[in-house]
């Protein structure tokens, strides 16, 4: 029997998903590590941590499944995107901790940027706004902040990848120091159209091109696992052969192979992409464009928007505020209750992203009172992931030529019923769930498979894909507005508060 590995390297934990020739999982596992916090807005993890993780998730899902070496036809890799990491090129010793995608230490850089209308040349080259969020800042600052990481960087001795190539760096012995097109369109380095890194933003932002990694196709065959790899040493010799970042795998994984189409993934963040077809548009609403695969000799690309904190803010009404001891009792509370008692919760802990981008914007609970449970605080918290996803398609509806009739849904916040539901509510519009809702993973592993010839193209894999359960609209259109027009009230009392 032939079967696939996905690495899934996000931003919380690591997991690792064997699928079969038609998609489905056979075994897989999943490991949590930590992350840092050392001052307000940065966020941090140990790009160690990271790998070791991966690995432990790997050899458990392999032993799970009891395949043997042979079954495996390929990886794939796919990861938490803009994550920047950089480790000694001879030691493969991190120089500094991995900057998280989340983490706006960069800010005033981007303002500096800003300030000298550098803004207009990012968008054009590279689809991007100048935001904390992408990786080119973050190199910057660890080349200025790190002592002698410059003078380093420059001789050759250091290198850059975000995670998916610090994962087939190791995982390949160092031999590989690659990345795909659609993670290095996330860096604010890479010119779109080219396909190439650009020396004009690599010059400006002070990064060395010999740092930067070979940016390849996002199906093909990137080298092999070397031999003793913690956690994979029973898979030396297996072909990586996909790479592609979270979010346009879980488009791939969708089955989002035509123009037009789009989903939305509840993860950590939400991330909404559309297909656009070979061609980038350019946002006139704030959203941004990358690619979003390279596959069989052609280009795809999307356009994208990003809401920073979605899923992580359950994870806070559990940590955080004790609301709740496990994440599934975010819906029970929610369900208990009809509305939010009209109060809305803004959760821009890390400022907010598509369309506002507005890295100065705090979190805000406002409409407080004294009849107010954790109940409607719960289901505030759930109403205000699926509020953010409709200012996304608000503004691919302005951008694009394209009907949005229906959401394709995935990650993990979307097992929720009462949260798909109101998204479907506050949309007026169909929202579709698979019924393998691990489509970031699977997207990984369709591209790898394409590479090594287990699938022969995409039209193949649109069989694999079944509905698992569609949600309609079930509110008025007054109340919707309403509630949508209440919202950006909220929006616009949490907007430059640490500014």
């Amino acid at each position: 029997m032939k079967a696939i590995l996905a690495l899934d390297q996000g931003t919380t934990s690591s997991r690792a998903i064997l699928f079969d020739v038609e998609g489905k999982p056979l075994a897989k596992a999943q490991y949590e590590y930590p992350r840092k916090f050392p001052q307000p807005g940065w966020v941090e993890q140990d790009p160690r941590d990271i790998f070791a993780s991966e690995g432990r998730a790997a050899k458990e899902a392999f032993a799970k499944s009891g395949l043997k070496a042979a079954d495996i036809a390929a990886i794939g890799v796919t990861n938490q995107r803009e994550t920047t990491i950089v480790w000694d090129a001879k030691t493969g010793e991190p120089v500094y901790d991995a900057i998280v995608w989340q983490c706006r230490r960069t800010a005033p850089i981007c303002d500096e940027l800003i300030g000298e209308g550098f803004d207009k040349t990012v968008r054009e080259k590279t689809g991007l706004l100048i935001d904390a969020y992408f990786s080119g800042t973050k190199i910057k600052w660890i080349l200025d902040n790190v002592p002698g990481a410059r003078e380093r960087a420059e001789r050759g001795e250091l290198l850059f990848g975000n995670v998916d190539s610090w994962l087939i760096w190791n995982l390949t012995g160092g031999k590989a120091h690659v990345t795909d097109y659609s993670n290095a369109s996330r860096t604010m380095l890479f010119n779109i159209h080219t396909l190439e890194w650009d020396r004009e933003l690599c010059d400006r932002l002070g990064v060395p091109m010999c740092m930067l990694p070979k940016a390849l196709p996002s199906s093909c065959v990137y080298g092999a696992v070397a031999e003793n790899v913690p956690g994979f040493e029973d898979l030396a010799g297996v072909p990586i052969a996909g790479d592609c970042g979270d979010q346009p795998s879980a488009l791939f994984g969708q089955g989002c192979f035509n123009p037009g189409s789009m989903k939305n993934t509840y993860g950590t963040g939400c991330f909404f992409l559309m297909n656009t077809g070979d061609k980038p548009i350019t946002s006139k609403c704030n959203l941004v464009s990358s690619v979003a695969w390279g596959v069989g000799g052609k280009v795809t690309y999307a356009l994208e928007g990003s809401v920073f904190n979605a899923g992580s803010v359950i994870n806070w009404l559990r940590d955080g505020l004790g609301i709740i001891q496990e994440p599934h009792e975010c819906d029970v509370l929610a369900e208990s209750v009809h509305d939010t008692e009209y109060i809305y919760f803004v959760p821009a802990f890390t400022g907010l992203g598509a369309p506002y981008w507005d890295m100065y914007a705090r979190g805000t609970i406002i409409g407080l009172t004294s009849a107010v449970t954790k109940a409607h605080i719960c289901r505030a918290v759930l109403e205000s992931i699926a509020f953010q996803v409709r200012d996304l398609i608000e503004a691919a509806r302005r951008d694009a030529d394209f009907p949005c009739e229906c959401l394709r849904v995935d990650g993990g916040a979307s097992v929720s019923d009462v949260m798909m539901q109101f998204q479907s509510n506050i949309l007026g519009m169909q929202v579709d769930r698979p019924e393998n809702v691990e489509t970031t993973a699977l997207g990984a592993a369709y591209l790898a498979g394409l590479a090594v010839g287990v699938w022969k193209d995409t039209d193949e894999l649109l069989n694999y894909r079944k509905t698992q359960k569609l949600f309609s609209p079930k509110m008025d259109d007054d109340v919707r507005e309403l509630l949508y027009t209440d919202w950006h009230r909220a929006v616009d009392r949490s907007m430059n508060w640490a500014k």
